[in-house]
């Protein structure tokens, strides 16, 4: 039997634990402490300073640290969030928290004007949110959730309500966002990768005439260290990007930045097959959106691998590859379709000089160790985060290097309880950057703590696809 997704199914070999164990002040509690007290009481945010409101892919990792302490908070989670879904099918990035202050983060809701620039495009009403998205980890998130207490998630008709919803989502991503017509999603503004301000968006940003300074003001900067964020004049760029595509009523298509990333269509395949699971659970049979998985997986090898640096690059629409290695590249680790020898590339980049896991880094660098552009400290440039760790964990484990594996969860959860479960840290030293508190980074170093080498799971508490029953295989696909 094939070896398939450790990121897309469970055993339920090992019970849920609701809370944390009572006995002392111990990574697990202080774990969960962050957690609490960034809940809203209904939802996480990311960091109660810099990012006050709900952020959409912080919210599915935060879900899956949550269900091993709440599985009911993890489904209220993803609930909330998938509210302000919009007509189109997108799920924004932002969820805007109206009691808290408009000045508290820009940009704000009165600059994204979603109720009525995105009118068209069908904005909810009732609620204020960002016109753009982030990568698609929610199905992934819903699924894991729900294996979290399938009895509860039964009782609740949690998968029913979100299934339409999430697969709106991915027809919006696999049929609006094609803007290459290759087959892979696009993102049309670098917020919309979630590594904001990645070298890899220097040339294609380079196009983009920026806001000028006096039209905004930058909020991160009260909260973060200038020399850990963006530059002023990425920032003006990335709001002339905002703005013009809220002008165009976000209507995809036709504007100047638009580029295939390798992280977020291997996102976007880890999830279809978290859907097909889904659509299994709920008496279909998956075996479409499975094969649209495996469509997806070739087509992400046939136009962003890049056999020379051995990984996957990103290709700008408008001006070909992008030859900067970021971890972005490495992340379609985690799919268990991917052709052996690719495999094999990833793991040896992985290790080697450019990303030196093993050697001069503990944790993976978002960023070319040798890269012009790296900085151990500034936003996305350098410094190692702790979800795309955690998924690289589980990739090096899902394609049988365990030992690796073992030593980068061990590094996960070393450096980000030292840290104070800070945003990100410097890759060689672990020295804390961004915001301490930080809610994913607490999430999946609880997920890491439930799930331990050795239990018959894998460490992020999932195990693979044939391993599931086939009981619930019934019915027609769904897909």
């Amino acid at each position: 039997m094939d070896r398939t997704a450790q990121l897309t199914s469970r055993a339920t070999k090992r019970p849920t634990a609701y809370d944390p164990p009572p006995t002392g002040d111990s990574p697990h509690v202080r774990a969960a402490r962050v957690l609490e007290d960034n809940w809203t009481g209904s939802s996480t945010v990311p960091s109660r300073s810099l990012y006050p409101h709900q952020w959409s892919w912080d919210s599915a990792f935060i879900a899956i640290g949550l269900r091993h302490l709440s599985p009911l908070r993890a489904q209220t989670e993803l609930e909330t969030l998938l509210a302000a879904q919009w007509g189109d099918g997108r799920i924004p990035h932002i969820v805007f928290n109206p009691s808290v202050p408009l000045d508290a983060y820009f940009p704000s809701p009165d600059f994204w004007r979603s109720s009525t620039a995105g009118r068209a495009a069908g904005a909810p009403r009732t609620v204020q949110t960002s016109g753009i998205v982030q990568p698609p980890v929610h199905a992934l998130a819903a699924w894991l959730v729900h294996c979290a207490d399938p009895g509860l998630s039964r009782a609740r008709g949690f998968l029913a309500r979100l299934y339409p919803r999430l697969a709106a989502w991915h027809r919006y991503l696999l049929h609006r966002r094609d803007l290459g017509g290759g087959g892979l999603a696009s993102v049309v503004h670098p917020w919309e990768q979630g590594m904001d301000n990645s070298p890899c968006w220097d040339a294609p940003l380079s196009r983009i005439v920026p806001a000028p300074a006096r039209s905004f003001r930058r909020a991160d900067l009260d909260h973060g260290a200038p020399e850990d964020r963006p530059t002023d004049l990425d920032y003006g760029r990335y709001v002339r990007l905002a703005t013009d595509y809220r002008d165009r009523g976000y209507a995809d298509g036709g504007g100047e930045f638009a580029v295939e990333d390798p992280a977020f269509n291997a996102l976007l395949i880890a999830s279809e097959h978290a859907l097909a699971r889904i659509a299994r659970e709920l008496g279909a049979t998956g075996t479409a959106r499975h094969g649209r998985a495996e469509r997806l997986t070739a087509a992400l090898v046939r136009r962003l691998w890049d056999p020379a640096s051995g990984m996957f690059l990103c290709r700008d629409l408008r001006g070909g590859v992008i030859p900067e290695r970021s971890v972005s590249g490495l992340v379609p680790l985690v799919l268990p379709g991917l052709p052996r020898d690719l495999v094999t590339a990833l793991t040896r980049t992985l290790r080697g000089p450019h990303f030196g896991l093993g050697s001069s880094t503990r944790l993976v660098p978002s960023y070319d160790l040798l890269g012009e552009a790296f900085d151990p400290h500034r936003y996305w440039r350098g410094p190692a985060w702790f979800n795309v760790n955690w998924l690289l964990e589980s990739g090096l484990r899902t394609h049988g290097e365990p030992d690796a594996a073992d030593a980068l969860r061990e590094a996960v959860l070393d450096i980000a309880d030292a840290s104070g479960f800070a945003e990100y840290v410097d890759p060689r030293t672990g020295e804390p950057c961004g915001a301490l508190g930080f809610g994913w980074t607490a999430a999946l170093a609880l997920d890491l703590l439930h799930t331990r080498p050795g239990d018959g799971v894998s460490p992020t508490g999932i195990d693979t696809f044939d391993e599931m029953s086939d009981e619930n295989a019934r019915g027609g696909d769904r897909g």
